[in-house]
């Protein structure tokens, strides 16, 4: 073979395998589509996690570092509203059966609960301190608080009313409903472990411990494929268990400051938003198989992400500083 012929040769396999899936590297991901820039006038410091109302295409945004949610028209894109005087809110749920908007602090352990039209206060629950992540279940009606150094506290949704607490060894941080098996899958990066809490009878079951690497805060979770995938900061890295039993299937590198992870069921894609300034992107090949697809650059410090699947479009954070005001980057996928 010609010394020209085998060279054309060579750089025509390199470009394939560049422009597969499996070979993006840099910021070369492509199904993200930047679409629009939201800017959050006078937030200062940390943001934290986002709802979503669908019916009205409205945002509510926990800005921690500011002491408020911002209410964001996202049809509009522009922030309608400010929800003042709170101590760091940090988990936030849409509740679109009585149209109200549950909010965390993590400063008093208050959770308020507001209209999401007048924002008026309506109900109120204290725990402890430290309440951070909240889920909200559809079918049972129950809203589930993570708190405290090691608690979840259940609440009637109806009532706003405490029905009980599953106490464990730990701060909780990102957790998931299984609704099909009727479990909850806890983070608790304290004791490197994830908590499995029978929701039938509200304890925990089982504890499995993270190995592969320290600091597990976000977690998704692909329901049908029985996927748990968790984010961990210390060694930057994605793990893929198998939720029925536990065990790791497979890993990947990611960016630095991973903060969440959302599993889109009709792209078979999971988003990973990462401090250090990309988002990170994989595909499910199969049952418990995933690749990687390369990342997209965003901003430094945009950690905090909802991937919003009625849309088609997940919603990154970015806080005030190096990139100018805080803003919310709008991503469409495809």
């Amino acid at each position: 073979m010609k010394k020209s012929t085998l060279f054309s040769l060579v750089v025509a396999v390199l470009f394939i395998g560049l422009n597969s899936c499996k070979g993006q590297t840099q910021s070369d991901n492509k199904s993200l589509q930047l679409i629009a820039t939201v800017t959050l006038p006078n937030v200062n410091g940390r943001i934290d996690h986002i709802a979503f109302d669908n019916k009205r295409q409205i945002l509510f945004v926990a800005a921690l570092g500011n002491n408020t949610v911002e209410v964001v028209d996202l049809k509009n894109r522009k922030v309608i509203h400010t929800i003042k005087n709170l101590d760091e809110p940090q988990g936030i749920a849409y509740i679109p059966e009585i149209n109200s908007v549950f909010i965390s602090n993590g400063g008093s352990g208050e959770c308020i609960v507001f209209n999401a039209t007048s924002y008026k206060q309506t109900a109120s629950i204290k725990l402890p301190g430290d309440a951070d992540n909240v889920r909200y279940d559809s079918i049972e009606k129950r809203v589930y608080i993570g708190y405290g150094s090691g608690g979840i506290a259940i609440i009637d949704a109806t009532t706003f009313k405490l029905i009980t607490e599953i106490k464990f060894s730990g701060h909780p941080e990102s957790f998931q409903i299984d609704k099909s098996a009727k479990k909850m899958y806890v983070n608790v990066p304290d004791e490197k472990q994830i908590v499995v809490i029978d929701l039938v009878k509200d304890i925990v079951t089982e504890k499995w411990q993270v190995t592969e690497a320290t600091s597990n805060f976000p977690m998704c979770l692909d329901e049908d494929n029985h996927s748990l995938i968790i984010g961990c900061r210390h060694p930057a890295k994605l793990l893929i268990k198998n939720s029925q039993t536990g065990r790791t299937v497979s890993s990947f590198d990611i960016d630095s400051d991973v903060d969440d992870i959302f599993y889109d069921n009709k792209s078979s894609q999971v988003f990973v938003s990462c401090g250090g300034g990309y988002i990170n992107v994989f595909k499910r090949t199969g049952i418990n198989a995933y690749t990687s697809c390369g990342k997209l650059a965003s901003h430094s410090g945009a950690r905090t992400s909802l991937f919003i699947p009625e849309l088609n479009q997940l919603i990154v954070a970015s806080p005030s500083g190096l990139n100018g005001d805080a803003a919310l980057l709008v991503y469409s996928v495809k």
